[in-house]
């Protein structure tokens, strides 16, 4: 018994330096830290799976402890807030051995929840927007690129288009912060799972894979969604009302980036029908990335076998 009771305690300690470990390296270095960002949820996984909810918590308080203690205690909590919760959610549904697309469901939700915690915090300290932060930097780091192409001699007029096109561009990333929020916890929840099955199978948990990209399979709510943002652009825009326009632009954009990843299944499972080569594969994947008329194509294509499946109606012709 007593045993049992030291195992999870020293297993968690060792987690726990080890997330320590991956926090002072997500903060002091330039490249490897965005790599060690990324995999900081994966002890919290283990820890979980091996040990239960509770000890994944544990472990994720006295990790924030002690960081706050070695960095800066704000900064701590914001890397707690925005990636422990993704651990919690992954090992959760590994734990419960829930199926992949469910236990990524469940992560995605706890990475946006906790991008959100995060950016609350920071707007709690502070009192201001972070995004508008964000947002001031870029400009003022535009502006002190124009200042210098100015003294190499560039025409004014080429300044000038280039600041109305950086406008412009940051104007679309303003009106779309909310899918950025979502893009960054569904690429964090991602990298995550798929770590997280690799470690747990080398330690001999049995841990559930996604199918294979050209069977997978988008909820039609994104066909819904599609109306829904439509009407909304429409009513907004017609009505002056600023927060229906930007939330139906999001979720319009949401909508055709599910069509799109359910267009490019659909491709997968075709080219895998025809039979092509590798190469073949790969250059049409590249064709279609690089072009942005084939992109809306395979986005809209996409949408539309959401509700027909046509997957299932070529099986039906191979049976017969």
């Amino acid at each position: 018994m007593h045993q049992q009771r030291v195992t999870p305690l020293t297993e968690s300690g060792l987690l726990a330096a080890l997330l320590v470990v991956l926090g002072q390296a997500a903060v002091y270095l330039p490249v490897l830290g965005i790599v060690a960002t990324l995999m900081w949820p994966l002890p919290v996984i283990v820890l979980v799976v091996r040990h239960g909810l509770r000890w994944g918590i544990m472990g994720l308080a006295v990790a924030g402890v002690a960081l706050a203690l070695l960095i800066e205690p704000t900064i701590a909590a914001r890397l707690v807030l925005a990636f422990g919760p993704t651990g919690l959610c992954l090992g959760w549904g590994f734990r419960r051995g829930w199926s992949g697309a469910a236990t990524l469901g469940l992560g995605l939700v706890g990475s946006i929840g906790a991008k959100l915690a995060s950016l609350g915090f920071l707007f709690l300290l502070t009192g201001l927007n972070p995004f508008d932060g964000q947002m001031e930097l870029l400009r003022q780091s535009f502006e002190e690129s124009y200042a210098l192409y100015g003294q190499l001699g560039v025409p004014e007029q080429d300044i000038a288009e280039s600041r109305a096109q950086i406008e412009t561009g940051l104007a679309a990333v303003a009106l779309l912060l909310p899918l950025i929020i979502v893009i960054m916890g569904l690429m964090d929840t991602a990298v995550s799972y798929l770590l997280g099955v690799r470690v747990l199978r080398r330690l001999g948990h049995t841990a559930p894979v996604l199918p294979p990209f050209r069977e997978w399979h988008l909820p039609r709510a994104f066909v819904f969604l599609t109306g829904f943002a439509l009407v909304g652009i429409y009513w907004g825009q017609a009505h002056d009302m600023q927060p229906l326009y930007s939330l139906s632009v999001n979720a319009l954009v949401c909508a055709l980036l599910a069509g799109l990843v359910q267009g490019l299944a659909l491709l997968s499972a075709l080219m895998q029908h025809f039979r092509l080569s590798g190469f073949v594969r790969a250059l049409i994947y590249v064709l279609v990335v690089i072009n942005g008329l084939f992109l809306q194509i395979v986005a809209l294509t996409g949408l539309f076998d959401m509700l027909f499946d046509y997957r299932r109606r070529l099986a039906r012709r191979e049976m017969r």
